[in-house]
């Protein structure tokens, strides 16, 4: 255990204690590696560059259908990012341009979101407004962390998708729910929400706020 004393105080702190009190960035790029994603914690900043991967509702169905059936997808989700996005695409010269791509809320895929992740081992879950205990299990148990991207900013995250590499399903599913891939360059910021070691910062909040409610109803009793 490393002591610090702060401000000339006799205030001790642990390197955990200074973990908490500090937001860390970090750039991952994939295919991200397990123990690089083991040292993220909730709160901290990352960006991500390599391959991000769109998937919705029914692009996570058809995709586990696949699974269950034993047949491959048509592309590789380990390692990779996978964002919860129904992007605006267009399409010049035979060549595919993003116009927007806003995160799509994420409590949409927590229904089979864990059971994703067990299949496919993505590195990067990135989504708007958090995810629930199934995920952050299957985080914790697989590896993979979630970032909160900010809602409303589908310009911002176009500006870090450098290149489209690939759709499939498109004409199955349409553009919203199919698989988009994208070659991106330090995409976000994202804040990791849950990180690979059973924490979540949604959830913590909800129960804070929860707290703090019934604190209010008591003093108003």
């Amino acid at each position: 255990m490393v002591n610090f004393i702060l401000l000339d105080q006799n205030i001790h702190l642990n390197e955990e204690d200074i973990h908490d009190l500090i937001t860390m960035e970090h750039y991952l790029t994939t295919p991200v590696q397990e123990k690089k994603l083991r040292k993220l914690k909730i709160g901290d900043i990352f960006y991500l560059s390599g391959t991000l991967i769109t998937a919705r509702d029914e692009a996570h169905l058809k995709a586990l259908e696949l699974y269950e059936k034993g047949e491959r997808t048509p592309v590789d989700f380990s390692g990779n990012g996978v964002f919860h996005c129904g992007p605006i695409m267009k399409q010049e010269k035979g060549d595919w341009r993003v116009i927007a791509a806003g995160p799509t809320t994420s409590a949409r895929m927590e229904l089979f979101q864990d059971k994703f992740i067990k299949a496919f081992k993505p590195a990067v879950i990135i989504g708007k407004g958090g995810m629930g205990h199934r995920t952050a299990e299957a985080c914790k148990e697989y590896g993979c962390i979630y970032g909160a991207f900010t809602g409303g900013a589908a310009l911002l995250a176009a500006n870090g998708i450098k290149e489209v590499v690939n759709v499939f399903w498109l004409e199955e599913l349409g553009m919203p729910e199919c698989l988009w891939v994208y070659r991106v360059e330090k995409f976000g910021p994202m804040i990791v929400t849950i990180d690979s070691h059973g924490g979540n910062l949604t959830e913590d909040i909800k129960q804070q706020v929860s707290l703090n409610l019934e604190k209010i109803k008591e003093r108003t009793q």
